[in-house]
């Protein structure tokens, strides 16, 4: 029986044969998950409905499952009209998921294309595509070693 949160079994499947520097994206309703992709990258869908799945809840039990060196958010545009409202409020819910896991990790946006080149890696394994609503709410983890 498993111990940590995640009992999706395609999940843990490829969670357990990705390795360090692997990149999982955990896509919001909007990213083009069928054709943003590196790959060799499988794409699990839990869009269920609208806000059914969120990329908070998936994260929240990714981080149960796996060490995580590194969190990108994709970075909004200056032009975007977005840009001028500051941070979207679903950064501050990933800060509070990454501290209430003990991860001393820092939020680090990448720029729109930048991102979408990030997740085209060879390195990326795994895209969680949700139906979260919420605007920039793409989230890119690179999977740690595990220390113990």
């Amino acid at each position: 029986m498993l111990k940590h949160q995640l009992i999706h079994p395609q999940i843990n499947e490829i969670l357990g044969r990705a390795g360090h520097h692997s990149i999982i994206l955990i896509a919001d309703g909007n990213y083009p998950a069928s054709t943003k992709k590196g790959p060799n990258a499988q794409v699990i869908s839990l869009n269920l409905s609208p806000g059914i799945v969120t990329c908070s809840q998936v994260l929240e039990v990714i981080l149960s499952a796996i060490p995580i060196d590194a969190v990108n958010t994709m970075g909004i545009p200056a032009d975007d009209p977005y840009a001028q409202e500051g941070a979207p409020p679903v950064w501050e819910d990933y800060r509070r998921i990454l501290k209430d896991a003990s991860a001393s990790l820092k939020l680090e946006p990448i720029q729109k294309w930048d991102f979408y080149e990030a997740v085209a890696s060879d390195d990326h394994v795994l895209t969680v595509q949700t139906a979260d609503q919420s605007l920039w709410a793409n989230i890119l983890l690179s999977v740690g070693c595990r220390q113990a």
